[in-house]
């Protein structure tokens, strides 16, 4: 006879958050101390109502909870404030897309970010480091997050268009950038469209930017059918509106949503997780050290690493890692139940709003003890949990996990072995470490550090190394 002990059902708590303003709900609280109002509400419940201004919605604070949620996209489908704003930017691309059209968007995107062809962008990465690098003097302070965001946005264009943008279209994305993740996080804290139409400063610089996004991205399509095909994304995209793959054709209207989507993912976030984690370094001296130790062994003399060298920099993805678990720029998001349906044993209506939020989970400190403190070695290969690793999530999880999560590791590391092999970057004086402003993203948008040689022309471990910079 079995003596097996029946599993038992977890018990969850559920709750309200207090602070209600009329009208706004915690739409103040959201936009004024995001991730205070976020870290106050697990004293609430596992699961916790909240108003997105006079909106009901509830905000799932347990790392098994979400998992019960991103786990199941058909009861809780793309959706709710943020998607809602976000498909009025991208369209019906593969972020924003519901579940019954996800599949077929997914299966033509893919190919591009399969583990084979990241490999084959380490070239195109460590190029635009150093690029960056160059650019980098010693002695003298350097815009870090304008650096990063020009770095990421000429990565990902050489991804989707083969070409990097030229210089000023480049500066003109970033900035836009800019404007849209700022707006498009009040739209959804406080989601009154009315407050949106006035014609007021910010409202304005937030339709022109996704104006100016809109026709750049047009551009380049109308650029590229006037030229050759290529092998990159917007020819996988070209090639499927002509249906040459035997699929149904797409439409031009979805090669457009298709890149400005994949364009607006690739910049923001992964430059602000190379932004924070020069910030968290420059904080925390022995993990400093220690990437440091392990750049100048696998790349003595600040060599270029290539992908020979990613199984090797140990170390280096544990930093980018920690950076992710300690300040996720991806930080809330919304989902939006089909049906009615019961989460942590409250019933939600059809058309309910759930939001999780990375940033809560990673700093729980049940699955990650003392989480306020930036330590990579966290992720050292064996010591992770099973818990922490599902507690873990900057990409999402399940069938809806981010496309491009394995290219966007690749791309941190490198960009940070690359940048870091050569320059050290040190807090101004006078330094204070300041609440992020609330955006769609989280992180440092206007970063500026002082910049360090790490080799010099007359070390003997760089002469004659053609990639190192001379200072």
């Amino acid at each position: 006879m079995s003596r097996a002990v029946p599993e038992q059902k977890r018990t969850w708590r559920t709750g309200t958050a207090p602070g209600i303003f009329p009208l706004l709900g915690h739409g103040i609280a959201l936009y004024r101390r995001p991730l205070a109002f976020l870290n106050s509400l697990p004293a609430h419940g596992d699961l916790v109502e909240i108003r997105l201004g006079p909106q009901r919605a509830w905000i799932v604070c347990h790392p098994e909870l979400t998992h019960d949620v991103l786990m199941d996209p058909h009861t809780y489908d793309k959706g709710g404030p943020l998607y809602d704003r976000l498909g009025k930017l991208m369209g019906d691309g593969l972020v924003t897309c519901r579940q019954a059209t996800h599949r077929d968007k997914r299966r033509l995107l893919q190919p591009g970010f399969r583990p084979s062809h990241v490999a084959a962008y380490t070239d195109l990465v460590t190029e635009e480091a150093e690029s960056v690098c160059h650019a980098w003097q010693a002695g003298r302070t350097v815009p870090v997050t304008e650096a990063m965001m020009t770095l990421t946005t000429r990565v990902i264009s050489r991804v989707l268009l083969s070409d990097s943008l030229d210089d000023p279209t480049t500066a003109e994305v970033r900035d836009c950038l800019t404007d849209v993740v700022r707006g498009l996080f009040v739209r959804t804290v406080v989601p009154i469209d009315a407050l949106f139409r006035l014609p007021a400063p910010a409202n304005r610089r937030y339709r022109h930017a996704l104006s100016r996004l809109h026709a750049i991205i047009d551009a380049a399509i109308a650029e590229r059918r006037r030229g050759a095909d290529r092998d990159d994304v917007l020819g996988t995209l070209l090639a499927a509106v002509r249906g040459d793959g035997g699929e149904t054709p797409i439409t031009d209207q979805e090669v457009h949503d298709h890149l400005i989507t994949l364009l607006l993912t690739g910049v923001e976030a992964p430059a602000l997780c190379l932004a924070d984690a020069f910030s968290l370094l420059a904080r925390h001296p022995e993990a400093e050290r220690r990437l440091h130790a392990e750049l100048d062994a696998v790349l003595p003399g600040g060599r270029r690493p290539g992908p020979e060298d990613l199984p090797h920099l140990v170390h280096t993805r544990c930093v980018v890692s920690e950076t992710l678990r300690h300040s996720s720029p991806g930080w809330l998001f919304t989902r939006v139940a089909t049906r009615d349906t019961e989460l942590a044993g409250c019933r939600l209506p059809a058309g309910a709003t759930v939001l999780y939020s990375p940033y809560l989970l990673h700093h729980d400190p049940s699955s990650f003890p003392d989480p306020e403190r930036f330590d990579p070695d966290r992720w050292l290969p064996g010591k992770p949990t099973a818990e922490q690793r599902r507690a873990l999530m900057p990409f999402s999880a399940g069938n809806r996990r981010c496309l491009g999560d394995e290219f966007a590791m690749v791309e941190a590391i490198l960009a940070l072995a690359t940048l870091a092999g050569r320059r050290r970057l040190r807090h101004v004086p006078g330094y204070v470490e300041r609440p992020p402003r609330p955006a769609i993203t989280l992180g440092p948008r206007t970063l500026v550090m002082a910049c360090e040689a790490r080799y010099r022309a007359s070390d003997p471990r760089t002469a004659g190394d053609h990639v190192v910079d001379h200072t």
